[in-house]
């Protein structure tokens, strides 16, 4: 029995670490701008590995203090590069696993129903809009991006008591949606989204607008699949991965 004993354990061993294998997934935590795409990237890369990718939404800043506090995420997509910084700083970020994979493109967006000619950020000084949202500014790369928008324009100060916050891009554009804001200020992926496509209209800005957001990945240091959470990033710049991005509202990375 002693002989068959060390095999037999060998053997389970092996077993358990194949079925562990199969049955891996990553936990993603990913800026809420990329709710359009980002389900169909995960499709493909389990379709690709047969790995699973579990995901999370919200604003970058809050995602990085969760990151901090212990959260149990294995990739962290941000909206901006910023927020990566810090996490590599504080060793929480892998600065070996960093990979830009889109920049953000901004936009106005509005109800048809409202009747309003949105041709520019200047636009907004109209006296019918009333509410303007945006992502909060404080952890939010596109809130900043678009208080940046406003301000580059001179129109900040005249429209500053019309905006109302999010607490991330896509409440921001649901306000919008909904009715409870005449117009949002947000990523140009949630206005090219069915559910907004087919009842407002959107005008992108100029990249030249604002400052550029350049969305970045990062495989945390706390991951406990390493290798699953490195793959992931780098499918992320596959050729065919950024073609879908850049036709879901993003532009490359630079």
């Amino acid at each position: 029995m002693r002989r068959i004993a060390g095999p037999l354990v060998l053997a389970l061993a092996l077993l358990l670490a194949a079925v562990s294998d199969v049955g891996a997934q990553i936990a993603v935590a990913a800026a809420s701008d990329l709710q359009p795409v980002l389900p169909d990237i995960a499709t493909r890369f389990q379709r690709a590995t047969g790995q699973t990718v579990r995901i999370s939404y919200g604003s970058s800043g809050t995602f990085v203090s969760q990151i901090q506090n212990g959260a149990p995420f294995d990739v962290f997509l941000s909206a901006d590069d910023a927020y990566v910084r810090r996490l590599v700083d504080s060793g929480h970020g892998d600065p070996h696993g960093q990979v830009g994979y889109a920049t953000g493109r901004l936009a106005l967006w509005s109800r048809k129903d409202r009747g309003l000619a949105l041709a520019s950020v200047a636009s907004l000084g109209d006296g019918r809009i009333r509410r303007i949202a945006i992502a909060n500014p404080d952890h939010a790369p596109y809130g900043r991006a678009a208080v940046d928008a406003l301000e580059r324009s001179g129109v900040y100060e005249q429209v500053r008591g019309k905006i109302v916050r999010g607490e991330n891009v896509a409440q921001a554009a649901q306000f919008a949606q909904s009715g409870s804001a005449d117009v949002a200020i947000v990523a140009l992926s949630l206005t090219l989204a069915p559910a907004m496509a087919q009842i407002g209209t959107a005008v992108e800005l100029p990249m030249t607008a604002f400052a550029p957001i350049r969305q970045t990945a990062v495989v945390l240091t706390r991951s406990r699949n390493q290798d699953l959470a490195r793959r992931f990033v780098g499918f992320l710049v596959d050729p065919d991965i950024q073609r879908l991005l850049q036709s879901s509202g993003f532009g490359p990375h630079p």
